[in-house]
């Protein structure tokens, strides 16, 4: 019979994102298998898309709006000056 390894203990970081209640379980999800991110996206893209063809105009600008931030961090993090190596 083999013996039950131990997981290690998770950084203080990574138990506050699991203990998220919806993130978390995606979050789990994800470190388990990259590849569910794939599938998280589809399905988070269908539930904008069956939210706007539910109400309309107002799901996609609250979609927007809820986006604002991230793209303002994305643009934040492209830009951000590199050290050169030298």
């Amino acid at each position: 019979m083999p013996t039950p390894t131990v997981p290690a203990k998770l950084p203080l970081g990574m138990r506050i994102l699991y203990a998220i209640p919806v993130i978390g379980h995606f979050a789990r999800d994800i470190s388990r298998d990259v590849n569910n991110v794939f599938y998280a996206i589809v399905v988070l893209v269908t539930c904008v898309i069956l939210a706007i063809k539910a109400w309309g105009l107002a799901a996609l600008t609250v979609t927007a709006l809820a986006l604002v931030p991230i793209m303002f961090v994305f643009f934040v993090s492209i830009t951000w000056p590199y050290p050169s190596k030298r």
